[in-house]
């Protein structure tokens, strides 16, 4: 149940207000937007008023009193943090293939002997929605816990349509029934299954003819993602399918030169994908071309740091021009992990990035990486009362402290789910 609330003389209140209608990129993305001894109203579940303390109580002063107060002294106040690329609905773990990694085994190498994605599809295939929807549960009030409002939830684990679709389906139902927001997204083209990898056409022809038109007729979907690596999807392959998605109004996106480069970013570019996520081996010229048709690069250093691979360029990519958003890429392959704070330490310290380029890369570039920037993402007047609130005495701390949970409260649309780093 929503509240009127009152969030009280933080010592720092990041708004990032006024990057609602396009992302921030270059020095936009060091605009904090920050109020010292700032307040926030929140009524109906939607923010009502952003400013100083002092002009709030005298402006508001009637309704005031009969708010919640929450005593934000001391602390730093960001819009609720998003978290743009995640493969969130998933049964099983594969701490076995992390201790074959341990002993010299690729990512690919265990991927194309049957492991990998193909293990995690397996399980998930095997799992039932009552199964899918629980363990599911779990990882949204983690997400909650580490100061995370809204996250994007990708299909891929089926890798047929009656399984997609259930992966679609419990993300729908978290979203309805969970205080958390999820966008969600069809990715049918994950990989190529194990009994077809001897004619992958016949699958991408059934992902194109068969699944994409059923997801959208359903609704269950806003994106359609496709998996594009030597190996997986060629660069044609994947335009086919991110193009046959435009057709029924998936928008595009694409996990780009991961583990190679492979042409990604010049595709997303090419297609006018709303995002190219990844793009660790990308190439000067792709991230040329997505700067200049304004793709977001979502990137997931978490990825990297796990599979002890080497770096996206992110200081490159934003002095490129380049919005840069960040993700856990939460998965249980590569990125094992909820905690998108630890995302944004490795931002800093692997990427190049500057405490302010990744507080904004985790809330308005998110909310624009997934289409929700109208609505998340800053606290602006209007906007959804998503407030997050770290115990620390400024914003800097949160990235020269790493692996360090600083949540203190969480509000989502006006409720508060998280108080004292406790889930209510």
């Amino acid at each position: 149940m929503t509240q009127s609330i009152y969030i009280s003389k933080a010592a720092q209140l990041i708004t990032l207000a006024g990057h609602s209608q396009k992302p921030a990129a270059k020095e936009a993305m060091s605009d904090l937007q920050i109020i010292e001894n700032g307040s926030v109203l929140i009524e109906d579940g939607k923010v009502t008023a952003v400013g100083p303390d002092a002009e709030l109580r005298k402006k508001f002063s009637d309704r005031i009193g009969s708010m919640k107060v929450i005593d934000a002294a001391g602390k730093v106040v960001s819009p609720g943090l998003i978290d743009p690329h995640t493969h969130l609905v998933h049964a099983g773990t594969r701490e076995n293939e992390y201790a074959m990694r341990l002993k010299g085994k690729s990512y690919m190498d265990i991927m194309e002997a049957g492991g990998g994605i193909h293990a995690t599809t397996r399980a998930t295939q095997a799992a039932s929605h009552e199964q899918l929807f629980e363990e599911s549960k779990k990882r949204l009030n983690k997400f909650f816990l580490h100061g995370v409002t809204t996250v994007e939830a990708k299909s891929g684990y089926g890798l047929t349509l009656e399984h997609e679709l259930k992966q679609l389906e419990v993300a729908k139902q978290l979203h309805e029934s969970h205080d958390i927001d999820i966008v969600s997204t069809f990715m049918g083209a994950h990989a190529v299954p194990m009994d077809e990898k001897k004619n992958p056409e016949a699958f991408v022809d059934r992902v194109i003819e068969e699944m994409i038109p059923e997801v959208a007729s359903q609704g269950l979907a806003k994106f359609n993602d496709v998996f594009c690596e030597r190996g997986v999807f060629t660069p044609e392959q994947s335009r086919r399918i991110l193009e046959a998605g435009k057709k029924h109004g998936l928008i595009p996106k694409i996990h780009a030169d991961e583990i190679e480069p492979y042409a990604g970013a010049e595709l997303a570019a090419e297609v006018g994908a709303i995002s190219a996520d990844h793009l660790l081996r990308a190439s000067d010229e792709g991230l040329k071309a997505m700067a200049e048709k304004g793709v977001m690069g979502v990137l997931l250093p978490g990825t990297a740091f796990f599979l002890m691979a080497e770096f996206a360029r992110g200081r490159e990519m934003i002095d490129a021009g380049v919005p840069v958003s960040l993700s856990t890429d939460a998965n249980p392959g590569s990125s094992p992990t909820i905690s998108l704070p630890f995302i944004m330490n490795l931002g800093c310290l692997m990427m190049g990035m500057t405490p302010e380029e990744v507080l904004t890369a985790a809330t308005i570039n998110a909310a624009h990486a997934i289409g929700i920037a109208d609505e998340a993402g800053s606290l602006e007047e209007g906007k959804n009362g998503d407030v997050t609130i770290f115990d620390v005495p400024n914003y800097m701390v949160l990235s020269y402290q790493y692996g360090m949970n600083h949540v203190d409260t969480v509000i989502k649309s006006g409720k508060p789910v998280v108080v004292g780093g406790q889930l209510q």
